[in-house]
């Protein structure tokens, strides 16, 4: 198992050598912020939506002082605004008042951050700082689980039975990698698996679509000739670039 789940890596590595985050930032506040509104949206919507919230609100001092209504009014289109509104501005007093606005490089900080836990902790300190660490969300632990890493389901400990398997070096890439195969090929309901480039090394081939044809149309983003989830995508990225979030009075005339 072990030599198949570094195979794996390794092969991910050729199919996305332009793996990386998908959420837009400039710096370890914008990552540690979009990575809080993340949550039950897509990186997308989130990219969408950054732009208007950091030119309001640029610093954790800002943040901190926001009135909540109009905060949640910037981040109402991520959903579930009024919970990650607290969030935000809870964790950006925080900032202010026990890290002299800076965002901190250890875990053990990050997680005592409002609406920071492991995930988003590592989501920062893998992006922003250099510092090793698995990022377990929905597709990491499914792909996990088919491909026989591990049969658990608590991101904890999935990412206690993953860190055992690869080197602490490979741990940021291998998150990258993993959720991008997630995300463009192995869904969660329907898995293109006739058009997986890994399904020779899969335990679970078979799941999805099996029929080459009817598999490469399922797809996503650049894999499905469709734009990538970043307004700002690095150089090497292949896909196209998404579109910004359209204005109301322009949804309403289009």
């Amino acid at each position: 198992m072990v030599r198949r789940a570094r195979r794996i890596n390794r092969e991910l590595a050729e199919v996305y050598p332009y793996a990386h985050p998908e959420l837009d930032f400039r710096n370890p506040f914008e990552l540690l912020v979009a990575t809080v509104l993340s949550a039950q949206t897509t990186d997308l919507r989130v990219n969408q939506t950054t732009p208007a919230l950091f030119a309001r609100y640029p610093t954790p001092e800002d943040l901190a002082a926001a009135e909540p209504e109009e905060l949640e009014a910037i981040i109402r289109p991520t959903g579930f605004f009024r919970a990650k509104a607290r969030s935000l501005l809870g964790l950006s007093a925080a900032l202010r008042d026990d890290f002299g606005g800076e965002v901190p490089a250890r875990i053990e900080d990050l997680v005592k951050l409002p609406g920071v836990g492991r995930k988003t902790a590592f989501v920062v300190l893998g992006n922003a700082y250099g510092v090793p660490g698995i990022t377990v969300d929905t597709h990491f632990g499914r792909l996990a689980r088919r491909w026989k890493w591990t049969e658990q389901e608590d991101p904890e400990k999935v990412e206690a039975e993953i860190a055992a398997i690869f080197p602490k070096s490979e741990w940021t890439m291998l998150s990258h990698r993993v959720i991008f195969h997630g995300r463009r090929i192995c869904h969660s309901r329907k898995p293109a698996c006739g058009a997986c480039p890994i399904a020779h090394l899969c335990p679970s081939y078979g799941e999805g679509e099996t029929d080459p044809e009817k598999a490469r149309k399922l797809l996503k983003y650049e894999m499905g000739g469709q734009p990538g989830q970043r307004l700002n995508p690095p150089p090497d990225y292949p896909g196209r670039p998404a579109p910004p979030l359209a204005s109301p009075a322009a949804e309403e005339a289009g």
